[in-house]
Formats: C-alpha cells, sequence, structure tokens
C-alpha cells in the first residue's frame, strides 16, 4: 500500500471541539479519521492537525494551507465557513471561493482533497433559519466548484438529517460531542472507501441535556457576543495540536 500522509486544516470543527477525552484533551472526527484509516487499511499512517478554533474560512487558507502543504502530504482535508454564518455580514460566495483556493493549490501539489461540509447545527440555535439559510447557500455555493470533479473526496455532513439531531451536539450547541464527531469520522472514511467501526454512526450512550432559556444564554452566547464586540477570537494564541507527524499505527 502507498505511504499515506494525511493533514487536516479548519476550525473547531477540525480542531475536535466538543470531543473531550476523560484527561480534558480535545479529539475530534480528524483524529478519529487518523486511526481508523490505519486500522481499516492495517498499515500506519502519518497525522497532522494545524486546525484552530474561531478561524473564518479565508484566514484558514491563508495560515494553515501552506503550512499544511510544506508537509508534503498525500490527502489534505478541508472545511470551513461555519463561523462566517454567525456575523452578521456573510458573502458565501466569497466564502466558498476559499474552497477553489484549497482545490487550486492541492492540484498544484498532487494531493488528493478531501472535502467537507460541516453538520448543521440551526434546529437549535437562536436565529437557526438565518443559519440554516446561509448553510444552505454555503454549501451549493461549494459544490458548483466541484461538480466536475470526481477525484474530490467527498464527506458532506450539513444535508445529513441525523446528524443535526440534539443527541450529536455538545451543551454549547454549536459543536458536536463524540457522538457526532464519531458519524463524520465514520463518514470520511467511507468516502475514502474504508469501513470504518460501525458503532461510529450512531450514539452509543444517551447525552446529558445542557442549560436552557438565560442560563444557555449566559454561559454560552454572552461569551460569544462579548468576543465579537472586542474583536477577539476563541483561538487567539492557540497553537496546532499536531503541527508535524505524528504515527497513527492499526489497532486490534
Amino acid at each position: 500500500m502507498a505511504e499515506v500522509r494525511y493533514v487536516a486544516i479548519g476550525d473547531s470543527f477540525t480542531e475536535g471541539v466538543g470531543d473531550v477525552l476523560p484527561d480534558g484533551r480535545e479529539r475530534g472526527w480528524a483524529d478519529l479519521v487518523a486511526q481508523g484509516w490505519a486500522t481499516a487499511s492495517g498499515h500506519a499512517i502519518s497525522y497532522a492537525n494545524l486546525a484552530i478554533r474561531g478561524k473564518l474560512a479565508w484566514p484558514i487558507v491563508e495560515q494553515q494551507l501552506e503550512p499544511a502543504l510544506a508537509l508534503r502530504p498525500t490527502h489534505l482535508s478541508f472545511n470551513g465557513g461555519g463561523n462566517d454564518m454567525l456575523r452578521p455580514r456573510t458573502d458565501p460566495e466569497h466564502i466558498a471561493d476559499a474552497f477553489s483556493r484549497v482545490l487550486r493549490r492541492c492540484d498544484e501539489e498532487g494531493v488528493t482533497l478531501i472535502l467537507l461540509s460541516g453538520a448543521n447545527p440551526s434546529g437549535q440555535l437562536p436565529m437557526g433559519s438565518l443559519v440554516q439559510k446561509r448553510g444552505d447557500q454555503l454549501s451549493e455555493a461549494v459544490l458548483r466548484r466541484v461538480a466536475d470533479r470526481p477525484d474530490v473526496v467527498r464527506a458532506l455532513n450539513w444535508p445529513d438529517r441525523e446528524l443535526a439531531r440534539s443527541p450529536y451536539w455538545s451543551e454549547d450547541r454549536l459543536h458536536m460531542n463524540a457522538a457526532g464527531h464519531h458519524r463524520v469520522a465514520a463518514r470520511v472514511l467511507h468516502a475514502l472507501g474504508l469501513e470504518p467501526d460501525p458503532t461510529w454512526w450512531s450514539p452509543t450512550a444517551a447525552t446529558a441535556a445542557g442549560p436552557a432559556g438565560i442560563a444557555y444564554y449566559r454561559e454560552f452566547v454572552g461569551p460569544w457576543v462579548r468576543r465579537r464586540v472586542t474583536r477577539t477570537s476563541s483561538g487567539d494564541g492557540r497553537i496546532a495540536k499536531y503541527a508535524d507527524w505524528v504515527e497513527r499505527t492499526p489497532q486490534a
């Protein structure tokens, strides 16, 4: 089997926010894909993850793409736009242009692009109808740009109605929990022609309900608004968790 060197770029979705391990570290679908890829293929793979939470689509491309390509990967996964959709003014076509840039650079470097759409949180969020509309527009704009590219690996989570249900989401209603990240990882592995652990497609345990009403706004919405007012980001000062290659070996 040819050597696999897989690098992921993106925001909190790809960093793994919401999938918290017992020791406090965040895992996420990309980590799961790397391990699942090694296990399903029976071969060790190299893995890096440059994603940083809070990033808009174009800053992801401007800050992460070239360092990722400098690692000489065979495969690169990209998702962005989730944070853009929460801003007052959003241009889905401009966001989709970021996807075009990533595809062009992957073509130039001979790298296989794994294209993801984020999961749909709109049913649980304040102003969810606006998020739904913007997400639909972004999905359409991105898919138009890869319509004639069957070589692009597609793992599309936005249209997945099962994944939009509350059991797959963390208490902030914006980031997926462990069940959500496992389902996304299963979809990526399936798109790569590999067989994921069948338990990854559905929650294996009940999820606790998060705060509601004023408590929800105080704990989650208020801090988000303060970051917008102060022009700060949850990713400020953070570094990539795997800025260079780590090895993932098959597990029994």
